[in-house]
This record gives structure tokens, sequence and C-alpha cells, in this order.
């Protein structure tokens, strides 16, 4: 028996709506979730509202209208399909899933099959953004004593500086235009932070790196732009790690530092590691991030900036349309 369900859509280009929906029960194999929270993953959903990417990346197949958006569930299980064994009802998850009131997913969609009862809502719905930016920190290879660059202080920069920090890199410098990101970040971990455009941040960066550079640079913005002005703040034979997914690479170009000074390009996209780390799956990546919450190497609650219900979908939309920079952790409440 279907049920009545609710929905955020974006029913056209810059356009999003509120829509009522049924939903079956559960498949053999599959759990229904209710959701509690689901968090914008403001870099992605913001793309696919302006619909604007080059041919043949996977960004232009999203690009078609009506669409449902997100992949940032924090949940309960309401419904077990059959053979389901190893989940109960009434346990709060983490899914994949997109802005909806319910949802059927598979126990592989759960990347937090259960998330311990210390743990607030508003850190757990983190937890799929926190699986992304830590296999990108994954994809660093860092060592110790290595300092890096942040580029970049939304949500998912955010989590990155975290990361490094609960590591005990030697340095973790960032960088951002909006000064009050910078300072969400100093008082996340940060050791120094410069407010302003990578393309002037050279001396701030040889300043705290001995006049080496950095061993890392992360690059998490996705902007076309910052290609080029990252590149120079990594030491010779430093990295480039590319974790902000750019819809139009076609405007991105390199500088001489990749040949002459051999800093090396790695990209970042989800949940997807090499061999090397494969055994750091997302459920466990979620468990080493509900760890860092649990001992305070890490605080997520307090950068959730703005709370709407889903019936303001067009509201929140069109307030990171046009001040992205004033948020940070944006949320839909659906209790």
């Amino acid at each position: 028996m279907t049920i009545e369900t609710t929905a955020v859509i974006f029913d056209a280009r810059e356009s999003a709506a509120y829509v009522q929906e049924e939903l079956p029960p559960p498949g053999p194999g599959q759990v229904t979730v209710g959701a509690i929270l689901t968090q914008i993953s403001t870099g992605t959903e913001m793309i696919c509202y302006v619909g604007e990417a080059d041919e043949g990346t996977h960004w232009a197949s999203f690009m078609h209208y009506p669409r449902k958006n997100g992949y940032c569930m924090l949940g309960r299980i309401t419904a077990l399909g059959e053979g389901v064994e190893d989940l109960s009802i009434g346990t709060r998850v983490c899914a994949t899933s997109q802005h909806v009131s319910h949802c059927n997913v598979t126990p592989a969609q759960l990347w937090a099959p259960a998330v311990p009862d210390e743990i607030a809502d508003d850190d757990a719905v983190w937890a799929i953004l926190g699986v992304i930016t830590q296999t990108g920190v994954r994809m660093a290879e860092h060592v110790m004593g290595d300092r890096a660059v942040v580029i970049g202080l939304g949500p998912l920069g955010q989590l990155v500086t975290q990361y490094l920090h609960a590591m005990g890199l030697r340095e973790v410098l960032v960088v951002d235009t909006v000064g009050s990101r910078v300072e969400a970040a100093l008082a996340h971990g940060a050791t120094q932070g410069f407010a302003g455009s990578a393309a002037d941040a050279l001396a701030f960066v040889e300043e705290f790196t001995e006049g080496e550079r950095a061993d890392v640079v992360y690059e998490v913005t996705g902007h076309p732009a910052v290609l080029p002005l990252a590149l120079p703040l990594a030491r010779e034979h430093g990295t480039l790690l590319m974790l902000g997914d750019c819809p139009v690479p076609s405007r991105q170009c390199l500088t001489y530092d990749v040949v002459s000074r051999q800093v090396r390009i790695v990209g970042s996209r989800s949940s997807w590691l090499p061999d090397a780390h494969r055994r750091w799956t997302p459920q466990r990546q979620t468990d080493l991030f509900f760890e860092y919450l649990r001992r305070g190497e890490m605080r997520l609650a307090d950068l959730i900036t703005h709370r709407f219900r889903p019936k303001q979908a067009a509201e929140a939309y069109e307030l990171l349309a046009q001040n992205r920079e004033e948020t940070l952790g944006v949320v839909f409440d659906w209790q």
C-alpha cells in the first residue's frame, strides 16, 4: 500500500517547488526511511539549479527538469522490506537520498546504518558530506609534518579543515574571500587564515611554510578561475587536490607549475577510492567521522547557519543563488 509523501524538486531552471508524491512499500532488501533532516549540498545543487554545464560531462546529464536533488539525509527507518534482518524500525540512519519526506533505499545506501545515540541530529546530518571530504583527504596521502592550504570554505572546505586538524597537520592554512568563513575555519581547527582571493595568497602561504609553499593545496570551490590561482601555492613536487567538481572544465586552465615545478593534480569524487584505500568503505569512513565527533575533535552543528521547512524550498534556493556567501550548513527540517 502506497503512502503519501512530499519532496523538494527543481521544476525548472532556477525554480524550486514543494510537491506531493506517493511511495510504494519497500521492496525485497529495502527499507523505508522517514526524513528528520536533509542537508543541501550547496555546490552540487546550485550547479543543477543554475543549469549550466559542458556537454559530455557527467553534469550535463543532470540538466533536465523537473528533477529531484540532494543526497544527504538523516532519518529513521519506518518499514522493512522482505529479507532485511540486520536493521530495526526506529533506528536513526544516514542515507544517500534526495530531499524527500520518505524514501525506499537499500542497506548499501545507508552510509550510517545506525547513528550512535550520543551524536546529535545537527552533527549527524553532515555524515554524507563527511565521507565525500574524507575521501579527498585520503587521496592526498598526507605524511607527518605536512602543511596544507584549503581554498574555499563552504561546507566541504570546513569539513576538510577539521579533518586536517584532527590528523595533526603542521599547518592548516585556509583561504576564502568571505571573512566570516575564514573565522569559522579558524574556530574549528585552521592554524592561519587569509581573507581574500587565492590570487593574492602566495605571500601568506610562504610566510607560514618557511617559503616552501604547501605540501597539499585543496581546491574546494569548483570555480574554473581558481585552478590556475591554486597551483602556484603548492610546493615543488607538491599536490593539488581537486575536491571542487567544476561543471565547465573547458574554462579551466593549467599553469607552468604542473611541468616546471612538477605539481601533481589529483581528482577526488564521492566515495570512489583506489585499491590502496578500498577498505575504507563509506560506512567505515562514517564510523571514523562519528568517532571524531565523540572525541570533540570535530564539531559541525554550530556550522548550520540556515534551517528551512521543506515548504520554503523556493526561499532556500533563492537565498543560495543571491547570497550564498552568507551561508554554511543549510538544512531542510522535515519534523
